[in-house]
């Protein structure tokens, strides 16, 4: 049985890197000039109010520009490039096209004639990855001859690490997105992540690791300059890879296990044939949980900053997409909010399975997920909602003062501004360079 190979180049120069990582991985062999070809980048995150760090957390530009011009060379002219950004409101089609527009895939398609599209405003099919799992996957992709999986070198605060496989999930309807993080104890998140590779066309990965993130899988996580790409036809050939070089034991990534338990594949990469460089030349610890202290009820930099009289309770695998993106700036919130006296015993529940804890004067129900399970829990002294599904950043307020945690208004005023702090950490540094998540 032929090896799957995976190859593992140094980013030194555009286009050529690619290429090199494409033609040693064999990935355009017998690849007709006629094919249909669906590209997936990875924009996990985007706001047209303000600039914010993509290194590490989106996949760059150049590597997407290189691999339609080596398309394009080999005489392809029908290819599409699709995404569905994440967004607060799922109405929201501006920030979408502002991705789009200032990433440069506009001039993409002015200079090569490709197609981009926001995947939420494009057809779903139903698929059956598996007897029991069904889900709506962008049709366009579904109805490509060759799918190129684009992901970013990253780990992941849910599923440990954010790769080929991953990147899938961003082809999937809203509902789906929602239904993957289930509380079935078996058929959860990780399982479902593990089926996603399952009914996609011919597949290429090219995991862009210009940029590598830990604690991410957004803009808050912490870059660095990894300079390598990691290309295979074997979407969980390449994960693995991926997996070693963020320094990840795969057996400690319960995707890859289900997925390589699956296919009866070993987890060790002694059934791949590694092309390139070596593993070891890039290869980095990166760290991708949020240690909490405690019983997981307290986040660690509340333990340091002194704060008490609150339990905030550890995000599980059962809080979504849209839910994780608020509770980033609740917990931004409710840290801003300490005077230095004890909260008056608070708990903030989020997710699908947390219940409340007896002793308790005040709870936080973030979100329809947990309205529905606790919102009749008699453990509840005073309950009170941050409503909606997804849940909107503007009941945060109301909900906090509600609860006796007065967050400085400036901090709701200045919100939208809020991933500019993350700038700063990378600010002067000649290894961070903007350019690369640019067209000219």
């Amino acid at each position: 049985m032929t090896k799957p190979i995976v190859s593992i180049v140094k980013y030194e120069k555009p286009l050529e890197s690619v290429r090199k990582a494409i033609d040693l991985a064999k990935g355009f062999e017998n690849l007709p000039s006629n094919a249909k070809v669906f590209i997936k980048p990875n924009i996990v995150f985007w706001t047209k109010e303000c600039d914010f760090p993509k290194y590490g957390a989106l996949t760059t530009s150049r590597v997407v520009e290189d691999v339609v011009k080596l398309l394009k060379e080999k005489g392809i002219n029908d290819i599409t490039i699709g995404e569905g950004v994440v967004v607060d409101d799922p109405k929201d089609k501006e920030t979408p096209t502002d991705a789009f527009e200032k990433l440069g895939y506009n001039t993409l398609k002015q200079k090569y004639g490709v197609k981009v599209y926001n995947i939420m405003e494009r057809p779903f099919e139903k698929v059956e990855l598996t007897e029991e799992l069904t889900v709506k996957m962008n049709a366009d992709m579904l109805d490509c001859d060759f799918f190129i999986d684009i992901p970013v070198l990253k780990t992941h605060a849910q599923c440990v690490i954010s790769l080929g496989t991953k990147n899938i999930k961003g082809l999937i309807s809203i509902a789906s997105r929602k239904k993957f993080h289930s509380p079935d104890p078996d058929k959860n998140l990780d399982y479902n992540v593990a089926q996603l590779a399952n009914k996609v066309p011919p597949t290429l990965v090219i995991i862009d690791g210009i940029f590598s993130l830990e604690r991410g899988p957004s803009i808050d996580g912490k870059a660095h300059r990894t300079n390598v790409l990691i290309t295979s036809k074997d979407v969980l050939s390449a994960d693995l890879v991926g997996s070693n070089i963020l320094e990840i034991d795969p057996k400690s990534v319960p995707h890859l296990v289900q997925s390589a338990k699956q296919k009866g594949r070993p987890l060790d990469l002694s059934d791949i044939e590694l092309v390139g460089e070596k593993i070891a030349d890039f290869a980095a610890p990166h760290e991708w949980d949020y240690v909490y202290a405690g019983d997981d009820d307290m986040p660690l930099p509340y333990q340091r900053a002194g704060i008490t009289g609150i339990k905030y309770h550890k995000y599980d695998k059962t809080m979504c997409t849209y839910c994780s993106g608020l509770n980033g700036t609740l917990l931004m919130a409710v840290k801003m909010g300490f005077k230095g006296e004890p909260f008056d015993n608070i708990e903030i529940l989020t997710g699908k399975i947390l219940e409340p804890s007896p002793g308790m004067n005040k709870t936080i129900l973030v979100g329809q997920c947990q309205y529905n399970k606790n919102k009749d829990n008699p453990l509840i002294k005073e309950r009170i909602v941050i409503p909606g599904c997804p849940p909107q950043a503007d009941k945060i307020q109301g909900a906090l003062e509600q609860a006796g945690i007065m967050v400085p208004p400036g901090f709701f005023d200045n919100i939208d501004k809020g991933p500019l702090m993350f700038l700063k950490r990378y600010q002067g540094n000649p290894d961070f360079d903007e350019e690369l998540f640019q067209v000219k």
